[in-house]
């Protein structure tokens, strides 16, 4: 559930001490309820989450949001649109104040081009999300909203985050309504 990634945190942070040019890597803060991206808009970072937490969802034509992940230490966020040169697929929003690494577009790609261990990571990144949205959407359809909702308590409270209801619908893609019907079960 909350994904993170201190290998590419550690590699990063290389980066950012050996730079020549003090803009191709600068440190960015966000506080609570702030948007690293908005779905739809074209961005000029690529960033990796130094700390905190932040929740990527996709907001769909009827305004249902779709929680997709939640990211914290090491992740990326931001790759796949530079490498294809388009608008941000989805929103990132903070859901805890988030300091991150912000790469220039034009120095990410050109670590990609000359830095075939940050490739190798990226590719790596890019393997396991695959590998995760896959499970996920698999237990998903095998395992009852019952069993999901109860999975998700447990990762909130070994993770020690507080995620609202409209977050845990969301990620769970039901509606409030459902959510609260669930919750009540798990209380009788």
């Amino acid at each position: 559930m909350l994904r993170t990634n201190q290998s590419f945190l550690d590699r990063t942070i290389t980066f950012y001490a050996q730079q020549q040019r003090q803009e191709d890597i600068v440190v960015r803060k966000y506080t609570k309820g702030q948007n690293l991206y908005d779905q739809g808009i074209a961005s000029t970072k690529v960033m990796v989450i130094s700390e905190g937490i932040v929740k990527c969802y996709f907001t769909e034509a009827n305004d249902k949001e779709y929680i997709v992940e939640f990211l914290s230490t090491g992740e990326i966020v931001g790759e796949i649109e530079s490498i294809r040169h388009i608008p941000s697929l989805c929103s990132i929003q903070a859901m805890t104040d988030v300091t991150a690494y912000a790469f220039s577009k034009a120095y990410f790609r050109e670590l990609l081009e000359r830095d075939i261990t940050w490739s190798n990571m990226l590719l790596d990144v890019m393997a396991q999300r695959i590998v995760h949205t896959s499970s996920r959407a698999s237990y998903q359809q095998l395992y009852s909203l019952e069993h999901s909702l109860h999975r998700l308590l447990e990762i909130q409270s070994q993770q020690d985050i507080a995620i609202k209801k409209e977050d845990m619908a969301a990620y769970l893609g039901i509606s409030v309504r459902s959510l609260n019907r669930e919750l009540k079960k798990f209380l009788e």
